[in-house]
């Protein structure tokens, strides 16, 4: 065994030389707080390389129908997998080892002392190899992306491969950043008068035990590796347990990373792939079970709430939220319901960042120095979204595909709720999939006492107006809803600089950040590495925010060790 902690630590010293100044660079980054990307974000052939994207499609489509044997976590139990493409309605018929919660709780716990004894840099530096493995696979990554979530190619190529790969090295660098913050020794010397107190002193962070990820549906990267890596740089081995819809994207990244390890002298338990079939779900097993220390999760509030219900666990959850648009005044209504009708239809409203709830004053709003009334306002949105949709060489992009047919099922049941329909869903067709599964977003009205309709989260493509007295009311039931149900994005429009002070003040009280007066190619789905706080972590809609010093610094405590010091 000795022999063998030795060769790992002698090929990890030429990572470690070789990730050094990246790592150094993206710990920069987070107290900048400027743009900064170390994977660049555009599918260009310059960038990487030409055939790139062909060359992906290909090995998407050699996957397709077979066993994916790329991990190496031992000889599975059997073989499992239920996923299929919003855009073909069938089958992807892959399929995954799987192993019993026994066997990976195992597997995890084996490998964890020599995960953790590893110093935080030889940790980074493996992980960052494994991100720099990941990037010649985007384009896979995007095509299974794409076929398990119904993202259209270039947001599943962004959200998948760049921005995901960012988020992971963020949370690299955050967690390598705070186990390196304090000194690892240090001479203690207390003057006493005649004598001094000289003490050796020496601290260790101290990981807390196996972790486990479970991932969402819908953005099965995004939302996972930054848990994923937190939870690894900080010395935690990690179980990754994906939506049973949306595995193939992540089990990509794991296969990476379990060849980086291997090829390291290192366990390629450190990282598992959990995944279970329809009648023998795992989820509550792993998550109940008491070897789990750590528990990250993107999802439904009610099974969130049941994971942070669980003791002894320390839990980073990302659940539903109600977001809310406030608009008041603008400079350009028609660029700001371009704006606006983007972001709702951006993926077909399936984005934890969707705007919901559109609070919109009875007397209209001020555009330049005239007011424009209610119903213009609501019509210029419609009109915006309908032009949008319509438009064949942009509608069926930015609209993706249903992930989940109870999503297309909860637009048709709108009809039973209060209010009145504006905009309803339409149909059209995606020139490259004629079997794709959309859903057109629909705007319904509703009045602001009818708090009972518009205080849950309408997951996908559905928009409520909201008919507010006056601004002020517009914003006191936006803080509310944050307050009482969750949010994780709020829109605000308005050209008055103490009312913009108070939305910022307000929503700053109910844990949820703002985008003003947004137009252009910037949208208030977007959140940006080293830069955004994705979530606060201060209302309902989760307790976790990454990357902060929180999410990583609560996977490991600080020990330590004192002894007298002989001169």
């Amino acid at each position: 065994m000795i022999t063998s902690n030795a060769k790992e630590r002698t090929d990890l010293a030429g990572l470690t030389q070789q990730h050094q100044a990246l790592l150094d660079r993206a710990v920069q980054a987070l107290h900048e707080r400027t743009f900064y990307s170390q994977y660049p974000e555009h599918p260009s052939p310059a960038i990487y390389g030409e055939g790139a994207d062909k060359a992906g499609l290909e090995k998407y489509n050699q996957l397709v129908g077979k066993k994916f044997e790329e991990l190496q976590q031992g000889y599975p139990q059997t073989w499992v997998g239920q996923e299929e493409s919003p855009y073909e309605q069938e089958s992807l018929s892959i399929t995954y080892p799987f192993y019993e919660v026994d066997t990976l709780i195992q597997q995890g716990q084996e490998s964890f002392d020599v995960w953790r004894k590893l110093s935080p840099l030889e940790r980074a530096s493996v992980l960052i190899e494994s991100l720099e493995r990941v990037k010649e696979r985007f384009f896979e990554i995007a095509y299974a992306t794409m076929h398990t979530t119904g993202q259209a190619f270039m947001m599943s190529f962004q959200a998948s491969g760049p921005h995901a790969a960012d988020r992971a090295l963020e949370a690299v660098a955050a967690g390598y950043e705070e186990q390196t913050r304090f000194p690892e020794t240090q001479v203690w010397e207390k003057p006493m008068g005649k004598f001094n107190i000289k003490l050796n002193k020496s601290w260790r962070a101290v990981p807390k035990g196996l972790g486990l990820v479970v991932g969402c549906s819908t953005f099965p990267t995004w939302n996972t590796v930054p848990g994923m890596y937190a939870s690894l740089v900080t010395g935690n081995p990690v179980i990754v347990k994906p939506h049973p819809k949306a595995i193939l994207p992540i089990a990509i990244v794991i296969a990476e990373l379990q060849k980086v390890l291997t090829e390291n002298g290192l366990p390629p338990a450190i990282c598992q792939l959990a995944v279970d079939p329809d009648d023998k779900l795992i989820t509550k097993d792993l998550a109940e079970h008491p070897a789990i220390k750590l528990i990250d999760y993107t999802g439904g509030s009610a099974f969130g709430n049941y994971l942070e219900s669980l003791q002894g666990k320390t839990v980073f959850t990302e659940k539903a939220g109600v977001n809310s648009v406030i608009l008041d005044s603008v400079e350009d209504l028609d660029k700001v319901a371009q704006n606006l009708a983007f972001s709702l239809t951006l993926y077909s409203g399936q984005m934890c960042t969707a705007p919901q709830n559109f609070f919109i004053p009875s007397s209209g709003i001020k555009v330049g120095e005239e007011i424009v009334p209610y119903e213009q306002v609501v019509q210029k949105l419609a009109e915006a979204i309908t032009e949008l949709v319509n438009n064949p060489k942009a509608g069926p992009h930015v609209l993706g595909s249903i992930q989940n047919p109870a999503t297309q099922q909860r637009v048709s049941q709108l009809q039973n709720m209060k209010g009145r329909s504006v905009l309803d869903t339409c149909e059209i067709v995606n020139p490259a999939f004629a079997n794709a599964r959309i859903c057109t977003p629909v705007l319904y009205e509703v009045e602001a006492s009818d708090k009972d309709v518009y205080s849950q989260e309408l997951f996908g493509p559905i928009s409520l107006i909201i008919k507010t007295r006056d601004t002020q009311e517009s914003i006191e039931v936006a803080k509310q809803m944050a307050l009482e149900h969750g949010a994780i994005s709020c829109g605000a429009y308005t050209t008055d600089a103490a009312l913009k002070e108070q939305i910022m003040d307000q929503m700053g009280l109910a844990g949820t950040p703002v985008s003003f007066n947004l137009t252009g190619g910037i949208y208030l789905n977007q959140n940006a590495a080293f830069s955004d706080f994705h979530v606060t972590g201060g209302n309902p809609a989760g307790n976790a925010s990454f990357t902060n010093p929180e999410f990583v610094i609560k996977r490991f405590t600080w020990v330590g060790f004192r002894e007298p010091a002989i001169d």
